[in-house]
């Protein structure tokens, strides 16, 4: 194991010990409106790079060069179709303003979003209720799937869905057998959120919440 993973995983212990996934779960409910109802392009994609941050604090593990295409691609997308002040030409290919802006826009939604989710969904999460148990074991499986190394290609794509449900299935037998060992031992605690946590989760929420209250009361 290499220094570079030996610091992701121990920014990923303090991240896990700092915080309970319940905690984590009702910050992500409150900081998705401040990206929703932001207007701004600009001040999303602000926010996009904040919570990716935010994440590789956390020690998740975030492939830069993904994150960069993905949104490339989206901007790329809606430039196809230009309106708005023409801002630069090639031929007969248009970079204007409001297609630009309209494709930072969303790539900074939809990627501020799932790193919003990566940081804020995690394994351990227990919500109340039958109901919360279904969207809760959803959530976890949804993660894992985020954070499995696994790919999903077009060539092998059923033979890849069979390998990632089978790693999902021994992944919970796994998780099992630590969680009813840990109950015999009586090592097993539940883990709230420190005093600590709290605090860095008050500063998260007002610094998510701030572009838009800078454009509200500019």
């Amino acid at each position: 194991m290499n220094y570079f993973e030996q610091f992701r995983l121990r920014r990923e212990k303090v991240y896990e010990s700092l915080f309970s996934a319940n905690v984590l779960f009702i910050t992500g409910l409150f900081v998705i409106p401040a990206i929703l109802f932001n207007p701004s392009p600009v001040l999303r994609a602000a926010q996009f790079l904040f919570f990716w941050f935010l994440c590789w604090l956390a020690g998740k593990k975030n492939k830069a060069l993904i994150s960069i295409f993905v949104f490339l691609t989206i901007v790329g997308f809606n430039l196809l179709v230009p309106y708005g002040r023409v801002l630069y030409s090639i031929g007969t290919f248009t970079i204007s303003y409001g297609a630009l802006m309209t494709g930072i826009n969303r790539a900074a939604t939809l990627q501020g979003l799932i790193m919003l989710s990566r940081l804020t969904i995690r394994r351990d999460l227990k919500i109340p209720g039958s109901f919360g148990e279904l969207i809760g074991e959803s959530f976890q499986v949804l993660s894992k799937i985020i954070d499995s190394k696994l790919k999903i290609t077009r060539k092998n794509f059923i033979t890849d869905i069979d390998r990632l449900l089978i790693r999902l299935s021994e992944d919970e037998k796994v998780q099992e057998i630590q969680s009813n060992a840990a109950e015999k031992d009586g090592s097993l605690t539940a883990g709230g959120t420190k005093p600590m946590g709290f605090i860095i989760i008050s500063f998260v929420v007002i610094l998510s919440w701030l572009p838009l209250f800078f454009l509200v009361f500019s």
